[in-house]
């Protein structure tokens, strides 16, 4: 069955251009025209994805992103005319799995909607355990759920796809370059500033001090890993 696609713009223009263009890949999408619409849409119809313009009426796309974050994982695109670090930065920091910036081509913006579902989707079942267990950070694969210290922890899908990486590969430094491939993929190898953002995130909602990581580790020139620790298990 083919995605569905929220598509959320005050533009008309840039609105209809991002839906003919979906459209044709194959895409079912429907749209709203500001942050308050989206909040409801994504609510009733539970869509596949989300490609949010940032600068809005009422509602912009940064708050409207943080609050779709407090209720869903879906994955999300910010769609910006502002490339600015900041805002982009922002952006993810907010939430947004990642971000195409005005004026695109359509061939970007179905490129970057295909890479996003496809990491969002390909969650990877190679394990025999349905719990990975790291101290006090327990995982559940089957449901794709989170736990620390027995509390539930909401991540995206690009954060979970991330602490996936280091659970498969726990006592291995993985460079920036391999993380961004695996998680991203091969177009991204270079992007390194969504990789620290989403680091960044995933140690403040891990980590006891973020400052002090126990779970996601920083190899100076190398890269990160997931250290093994005592204990360290799984249960079946």
């Amino acid at each position: 069955m083919a995605a569905h696609i929220l598509v959320v713009d005050d533009e008309a223009r840039y609105q209809h251009l991002v839906k003919v263009n979906l459209e044709a890949a194959g895409y079912i999408v429907s749209t709203a025209s500001n942050g308050e619409e989206a909040l409801e849409s994504v609510s009733a119809r539970s869509p596949d994805m989300v490609i949010l313009d940032v600068m809005m009426p009422r509602l912009d796309g940064f708050t409207t992103c943080e609050r779709i974050r407090q209720f869903s994982s879906v994955p999300i695109i910010m769609l910006t005319a502002k490339s600015e670090e900041q805002d982009r930065v922002k952006g993810l920091n907010v939430g947004a799995d990642d971000y195409v910036v005005k004026p695109f081509s359509a061939t970007e913006l179905v490129a970057r909607v295909k890479a996003v579902l496809r990491r969002a989707q390909n969650a990877d079942a190679a394990t025999q355990n349905r719990f990975f267990i790291h101290g006090n950070l327990k995982i559940d694969l089957a449901r794709a759920e989170v736990w620390r210290d027995e509390k539930p922890v909401f991540l995206s899908a690009t954060e979970y796809r991330l602490l996936i990486q280091f659970a498969h590969h726990i006592g291995h430094v993985l460079s920036a370059e391999e993380l961004l491939t695996a998680v991203w993929g091969v177009q991204y190898k270079d992007d390194k500033e969504i990789l620290w953002v989403s680091i960044a995130r995933l140690r403040q909602k891990l980590e006891d001090n973020p400052h002090s990581p126990q779970h996601i580790v920083t190899r100076s020139g190398l890269g990160y890993l997931m250290p093994p620790i005592e204990r360290e298990g799984a249960e079946k």
